[in-house]
């Protein structure tokens, strides 16, 4: 294979591992592999949440390339694909066009919209009622669930930032769960703002912080916690547009 062309394709598994919720040194881990099965002699990986650099050094050739991370999502399905994917390159060695093809399979096949419907669906309301909320809080907290993702794919569409688009969702989640209490509809206005505010909190981003600077990646975990905490105050900052708006904590 093409010296460039294994670095780049090794790059964009890294990538794609890393924006699905791979922890640093996994990425690492996996790019050090793939490079090493094709007879990389050395290869070096330096990876923070917004970037990976990369340089091998293969047949008396030393090849830099970097790649700049924008996007980031969990995606445990993508993530299990892409380590599979990853182990049978080491095994098999298959050419460039092979891996890219199967890069492009996994690309196709990841979306799956309607699924992602549902999870929010599900998991806003069953959030709703484990925070105390009643089967009629759960109904509505996932009705506005439905409307959040189809709110968040369009925002998602247009690759805007975390942090604002965690205030926009926080304040339609609130905004609606106040109007809907408004109307007096027998419902709990705060556990259905829970189970949807749930669906934002970043969780995998804080685990794999705290993971990373156990292991020594001091400042790829500083960077998640600085990012999480950025989103939940972006979460708050939602909830508090929507009470000067409307008046009064809801």
């Amino acid at each position: 294979m093409d010296c460039e062309k294994l670095v780049s394709l090794a790059l964009t598994i890294g990538e794609r591992l890393l924006c699905s919720g791979a922890e640093v040194s996994r990425v690492e881990d996996s790019i050090s592999r793939i490079c090493k099965a094709y007879g990389a002699e050395h290869v070096d990986v330096f990876t923070i949440t917004s970037s990976i650099v990369l340089t091998v050094c293969i047949d008396n050739k030393i090849i830099t390339q970097t790649r700049r991370i924008k996007r980031h999502k969990t995606d445990f399905e993508l993530f299990d694909k892409l380590n599979n994917l990853s182990r049978e390159i080491c095994d098999n060695k298959p050419d460039a066009a092979y891996i890219s093809e199967q890069l492009k399979i996994l690309e196709k096949n990841n979306k799956n919209n309607f699924i992602k419907y549902v999870a929010w669906f599900i998991v806003a309301g069953s959030f709703t009622m484990f925070f105390g909320g009643t089967l009629n809080d759960a109904l509505f907290s996932s009705i506005i669930a439905i409307i959040a993702r189809f709110i968040f794919a369009i925002i998602e569409s247009v690759n805007l930032n975390r942090v604002f688009t965690n205030i926009v969702l926080s304040f339609t989640v609130s905004s609606l769960a106040y109007n809907i209490a408004l109307t007096g509809l027998n419902c709990n206005s705060d556990k259905i703002i829970i189970g949807n505010i749930m669906l934002l909190i970043p969780g995998i981003a804080l685990t794999n912080a705290i993971r990373d600077l156990i292991v020594g990646d001091t400042m790829t975990g500083l960077l998640n916690i600085s990012e999480a905490l950025l989103t939940a105050i972006a979460i708050a900052g939602g909830y508090f547009l929507t009470t000067l708006i409307f008046g009064g904590a809801i």
